[in-house]
């Protein structure tokens, strides 16, 4: 019997964790041992003792501070026991048989580093999310959405292929394939991360995987949402730290110059006509930080 850990972070999120928890109690794998591992990840209260009312076997890791997205995942995976680790937003919702299929696809297919499912909106549930992403064009770090937007008619229902990256939402790997791979570069905090993680299991020579045979339902909105401060620095940074640490220095000295004088220049006079005049310091924040701080290169097995 194979032994799936699924691991999530929470911060501040007690109503959608009730949720989650529910989901799970309610489709549980037929097939494998699973263990819950929940990091509350600095949330100004704690409530522990509720969430193992709902799931009495759950794993409870309390960081005292915010670690962000990976540092939180981190954790989580340092503290798991399965072979293979099921990375779940909390603000996610399974569905029947969602677990066995992950894990059938794995088993399937040992060259797969990386798997996500078919992730549909969570208040939406005939839309499409995540059907997988396209390759990176990295002179300006874009990529395209599979699927995005378009009505759920069952046409990805049986696709099982490779894809460009994988979603942060829902993904599955091995654990004994971050021997070689490694955790999830922390210094994102939030964003790219998961983007970048997949960049190391490509490097290690595993694919990245989409299978639509396992769907989750995912609670972000399908609108692009309120711009933030957090956000809007976040983006900016890691966009330019992605190529950072995944590019030759030409491709990063190309992109830097598209960056700074097409992408940010653009960012920085959309948020002059919206009258975010607030943001634009956030932007130039972003941009800076990548100008005074090092990567370690030798540490992290990357190309800068």
């Amino acid at each position: 019997m194979k032994y799936v850990s699924i691991i999530t972070v929470n911060f501040n999120q007690h109503q959608v964790n009730l949720e989650f928890l529910k989901s799970l109690i309610e489709y549980p794998s037929k097939k494998c041992k699973v263990e819950l591992i929940f990091v509350d990840n600095g949330s100004s209260l704690q409530h522990q003792t509720e969430y193992k009312d709902v799931y009495p076997e759950l794993v409870y890791i309390r960081s005292d501070k915010n670690l962000g997205f990976a540092g939180g995942n981190n954790l989580g995976i340092d503290a798991a026991n399965g072979d293979y680790l099921l990375l779940l937003n909390n603000d996610t919702e399974i569905t029947d048989g969602f677990i066995d299929a992950m894990v059938n696809e794995m088993e399937q297919k040992p060259e797969i580093g990386l798997l996500s499912p078919l992730i549909l909106y969570h208040d939406a549930p005939s839309i499409i999310q995540y059907a997988g992403f396209t390759d990176m064009n990295y002179l300006t770090c874009r990529n395209s959405g599979i699927g995005s937007m378009e009505v759920d008619n069952g046409q990805f229902d049986n696709d099982s292929r490779s894809t460009g990256f994988c979603h942060g939402a829902a993904m599955m790997c091995r654990k004994a394939d971050l021997q070689l791979v490694g955790l999830m570069a922390d210094e994102f905090f939030l964003y790219y991360e998961e983007l970048d993680w997949c960049e190391k299991f490509k490097k290690s020579g595993k694919k990245i995987w989409f299978t639509g045979k396992a769907k989750i339902y995912h609670k972000e909105s399908m609108s692009v949402g309120k711009e933030s401060a957090i956000k809007t620095y976040f983006m900016t940074r890691n966009r330019m730290l992605f190529i950072r640490r995944n590019t030759g220095f030409l491709n990063t000295l190309l992109f830097t110059i598209y960056y700074i004088f097409i992408a940010c220049s653009k960012q920085i006079i959309t948020y002059l006509l919206k009258g975010r005049k607030d943001l634009i310091k956030w932007v130039l924040k972003g941009v800076l930080w990548n100008f005074t701080n090092r990567i370690d290169s030798k540490k992290l097995g990357i190309n800068i």
